[in-house]
């Protein structure tokens, strides 16, 4: 028996000088943990803000609040989504009733992130989310919710679902002095690659900035500030409804003396948002 017990002593100390020394095996793996654990605070960390919106807004959202709730959604997201929408969507999504929310995956690339999970509601149904940020004033606001909805899914259903609706007048006067915020620091620039960046996509299929530098050359030369535009709320002819192929057309003026300046906006869904379309305005009666 003792010559057994030494072989089996004599062959597991060859082995362990073959391996990894166990206390460095250790501090090894405590390490890689300790790092994992490190990253995985600092990307708590920076999508801490965007964990906190969306709690503020389904907080919100189980008050039946849906003004306030507006108040976390991006700009372009506000525009296409009136409060009466928004409370449609979220009761056919089986949101309204919020009780908390649980996000497994986290990401963040500069101004835009994202946080994936699930929202469980009073009655213990749980939801799979998505939802999308954007910073917008250093502040984080949702630019779109996706969920995926249990059963069969059809064209008809999801055409009802995303068909843009009039914005309300709040939101046309955002898109109208966001349009012409952008155009006027272009303007200012000399060139129209700013502009350009912010029109819809159909738009951009059929012009460039070169383009768009000769057809406001003219603009250019006469050194107009039209940033002064941004203290000024425009005066939006009322719209009764979209046009034919869905498209927002927004008409009026801002009040500047001793002549106004009318504007001619058109804008159309895309990627979520309303985005230009056409764009003409005059100064004068």
């Amino acid at each position: 028996m003792g010559q057994i017990v030494g072989v089996k002593q004599r062959v597991l100390t060859k082995k362990r000088r073959k391996g990894v020394p166990v206390k460095k095996l250790l501090k090894t793996m405590i390490g890689i943990a300790v790092f994992g654990a490190a990253i995985g605070g600092i990307v708590m960390y920076f999508t801490a803000g965007m964990a906190d919106t969306a709690e503020a807004f389904f907080q919100a959202v189980k008050r039946q609040d849906m003004s306030a709730a507006r108040n976390y959604l991006s700009t372009e997201f506000k525009a296409n989504t009136n409060e009466a929408t928004l409370k449609a969507y979220l009761s056919n999504n089986s949101l309204l009733h919020f009780k908390k929310a649980s996000w497994s995956n986290r990401e963040i690339s500069g101004g835009h992130g994202e946080l994936s999970g699930e929202v469980t509601s009073d009655s213990g149904g749980v939801v799979p989310l998505k939802l999308s940020f954007l910073k917008e004033n250093d502040a984080w606001r949702i630019y779109y919710i996706e969920n995926t909805k249990p059963g069969l899914q059809t064209d008809s259903v999801q055409t009802q679902e995303t068909r843009p609706v009039v914005p309300d007048t709040a939101d046309q006067i955002l898109l109208v002095k966001r349009s012409m915020h952008d155009f006027a620091l272009s303007v200012n620039a000399k060139s129209m690659e700013h502009f350009y960046g912010t029109l819809s996509q159909v738009w951009q299929q059929q012009v460039t900035v070169t383009k768009l530098d000769e057809a406001f050359g003219q603009v250019y030369e006469a050194g107009m500030d039209l940033t002064n535009l941004d203290q000024m709320e425009p005066v939006i002819e009322p719209v009764s409804a979209l046009g034919e192929h869905g498209e927002l057309l927004l008409k009026g003026y801002f009040p500047t003396t001793p002549d106004p300046f009318h504007f001619e906006h058109q804008y159309v869904v895309d990627d979520k948002g309303w985005k230009l379309f056409g764009f003409n305005f005059r100064v004068g009666t």
